[in-house]
């Protein structure tokens, strides 16, 4: 267990412990994840290649006997911040916003499937919110996981990756696709996740980049972002606009040796998307080819090639991305891309280790610059998936 992970859930546990005086009956934590390639084709029934991150969202719970929900965060600084009690028998759309909208929207989906018992959650944990990183969906999916296991209830991980969907959806408001809770939940270490969205084929992929003196550095833009405003929706939106007019199930379906031909059926305002998706999708099948080689300097060019679609395609960047992505390159990544749902977030660069230096002073010396305030970089080693841990 990593220390990041040990300590959330210590974190989680002694905080519950201080506010029900009682220990929890467990603590249940999932992990961030960072997409290594396959951005905006999850929903689009395609491929991703994500990795679950060392920082976690931990749930420490007990359960309740009056069907109330109750829950807690505890904030960096230590402080608790505590949501109003909400009956589950009474949970609907539109009830509970903010923070705790994610723990009752799980909460509501687990009730139309025969879970209908309050409970006490304490949450802690240390996934950057608003980086792009899924903290949203790592708390889902710990809640899951919780409620889960205080019911005696099993545990089928692909179905419950779809119902933290729904929560999401339906619950929170925010349009996203498998990619984030599926990850959270089934990565392993030391791999990518390879995943065929429409299917649910799961292929974990060897991936030790620090074997050939590499690393996946994050850059945290500081740049907030939110799946739930209307960028992400409508370029969601557009994408099933266009696959109908091509005919398609999804433009999972376009193969990309037809790619000009069906760009030349749509309308000018949807070619760009569906470009996007599918060079997106030829790029994940290629970057798994790579690893299976053992060869990961190879998703250089790829992770390039990815922004670029990305912020000229699907026009989903932001000016803090590209200039993270920019100064990276030019102190030797071997690549470098946004990762999320764009519009801020976060950027990886796949870097020398002996370069990490270097690029972190040169994106920190371009952001100070522009009058930004400073990004957060860290390195990413693929991490264990959701799991319980006491």
């Amino acid at each position: 267990m990593s220390l990041a992970h040990r300590n959330q859930a210590e974190r989680a546990a002694g905080a519950f412990r201080e506010l029900h005086a009682a220990p929890p009956r467990g603590v249940w934590s999932a992990p961030g994840r960072v997409n290594l390639i396959g951005e905006h084709t999850d929903y689009n029934d395609g491929f991703v290649l994500p990795f679950a991150l060392p920082h976690r969202t931990a749930v420490a719970a007990a359960a309740r006997d009056d069907g109330l929900l109750t829950a807690a965060t505890l904030g960096e600084d230590g402080a608790v911040l505590r949501a109003e009690p909400v009956a589950v028998a009474d949970l609907e759309p539109g009830l509970v916003s903010g923070w705790a909208a994610y723990p009752a929207g799980v909460a509501w989906v687990l009730r139309e499937r025969g879970l209908t018992g309050g409970a006490d959650l304490v949450i802690a944990g240390d996934v950057p919110s608003g980086a792009g990183l899924s903290s949203s969906h790592a708390l889902e999916c710990a809640v899951a996981l919780a409620l889960l296991g205080l019911a005696g209830a099993p545990e089928n991980r692909p179905e419950i990756a779809r119902w933290v969907q729904r929560a999401e959806n339906d619950f929170v408001g925010a349009p996203t696709g498998l990619l984030d809770q599926t990850a959270s939940l089934l990565c392993t270490e030391a791999h990518a996740l390879f995943l065929d969205v429409r299917s649910g084929r799961a292929e974990q992929v060897p991936f030790d980049a620090a074997a050939q003196g590499l690393e996946v550095l994050v850059i945290d833009t500081r740049a907030s972002h939110s799946n739930a405003d209307g960028g992400y929706g409508a370029r969601r939106a557009g994408c099933e606009r266009a696959a109908a007019l091509l005919g398609v199930p999804a433009l999972r379906d376009v193969p990309a040796a037809d790619l000009a031909d069906a760009l030349a059926r749509l309308p000018e305002d949807l070619r760009p998307l569906v470009r996007h998706v599918v060079t997106e999708n030829d790029r994940v099948l290629r970057a798994v080819g790579a690893l299976r080689a053992g060869s990961p300097a190879d998703l250089g060019p790829l992770l390039v090639a990815s922004h670029e679609s990305l912020r000229d395609d699907y026009r989903v960047s932001s000016p803090e991305l590209d200039v993270a992505v920019a100064a990276a390159l030019a102190e030797g990544a071997l690549g470098a891309r946004m990762v999320g749902g764009g519009f801020g977030g976060s950027a990886i660069a796949l870097t020398p280790v002996e370069r990490h230096d270097a690029v972190v002073r040169r994106v920190t010396a371009d952001y100070a610059a522009r009058g930004w305030t400073a990004p957060r970089t860290f390195p990413a080693a693929p991490s264990a998936g959701a799991r319980r841990d006491g």
